[in-house]
């Protein structure tokens, strides 16, 4: 790695060196660029990955006084792939120069990638407010280009973590209207139960009855097959609509919806606990699950106090 580095840095020498040196306007550019991108390979292949985005970010101010704004923001996007490994704040800082300029040549699907990439490095910092903004101006540059599959990856992003944050009306909206869309793909309607359950459990995190039952009949209207799915049934067992489910699913008629309003905490749990034995619940869907159940539980205590 010694080596690497020292190769690195004689490298961006001999390019600083070309930078301050007179030549013909432009051809000193190229020849620095050029240095540039060698000492930045040599600065990665050292892993010393500070000095690499640093020098990926010289070569991105060569290409700009070349006027090759492509080259630059491809550049700004080696200089944040090397920062992402110990800096996240300058890795967003380098993708945003460079979804700057592949906006201004017109590179929108190119643009939309980046302002994605940027939403996940939020996200793992856990800076949920920022990685909504962010999925969405992807999901909007997505949409833009007809790139329908990750516009609509980015837009459950920004349903998820705005349930994360209780909006729930903001989810619901964005889950109903990606079902909508999918109902005439080909590829894309068996994921129509997926979405509409999302949107139901958020329904139910409302806290309104009346809401998931018209909800349900709502999601019917819109794909007469999700009366038939499993979700339905769970739904419907979380709502005062449970008796629009087939008799045949007697046996596994624990009404959630009875249960909420009986405030009973162990009839929610053993349908939970039913359902997830058939369809095992993700992370996100259990976390909302498990607030309903609280609000179930805070209910039963009020009952006893007053009793």
């Amino acid at each position: 790695m010694g080596d690497q580095i020292a190769k690195a840095e004689e490298f961006e020498k001999k390019a600083e060196k070309k930078l301050n040196s007179w030549g013909i306007f432009g051809s000193k550019y190229e020849d620095a660029a050029d240095l540039f991108d060698k000492a930045a390979n040599s600065f990665k292949l050292a892993k010393s990955w500070d000095r690499a985005g640093s020098t990926y970010i010289k070569l991105a101010n060569c290409h700009v006084k070349l006027e090759s704004k492509h080259e630059a923001a491809q550049a700004y996007v080696d200089a944040a792939h090397c920062y992402k490994k110990t800096s996240v704040n300058e890795s967003i800082t380098c993708l945003e120069q460079a979804v700057h300029m592949f906006c201004d040549i017109g590179r929108l699907n190119m643009a939309a990638r980046y302002f994605k990439e940027i939403a996940e490095l939020y996200e793992s910092e856990q800076n949920i407010e920022k990685a909504i903004e962010f999925f969405e101006k992807a999901a909007d540059f997505f949409q833009n280009e007809e790139v329908t599959t990750s516009a609509n990856q980015c837009k459950q992003k920004v349903a998820q973590f705005a349930a994360q944050l209780e909006q729930y009306p903001k989810s619901i909206e964005i889950y109903e209207e990606i079902a909508r869309q999918s109902l005439n793909n080909n590829l894309l309607k068996y994921g129509v139960k997926g979405h509409l359950l999302n949107a139901g459990l958020c329904q139910l995190c409302r806290g309104d009855v009346v809401a998931i039952t018209n909800a349900l009949e709502r999601y019917q209207d819109l794909d007469p097959t999700f009366s038939g799915t499993r979700e339905y049934k769970f739904l419907a067992f979380t709502s005062e609509a449970s008796d629009q489910i087939n008799w045949m699913m007697e046996d596994l008629r624990k009404d959630i919806a009875a249960s909420i309003d009986e405030e009973d905490v162990a009839k929610f749990t053993d349908v939970v606990k039913e359902f997830d034995s058939m369809t095992p619940l993700d992370s996100w869907k259990t976390t909302l699950l498990l607030r309903v159940k609280e609000k179930l539980k805070a209910k039963e205590l009020e009952e006893d106090d007053l009793t």
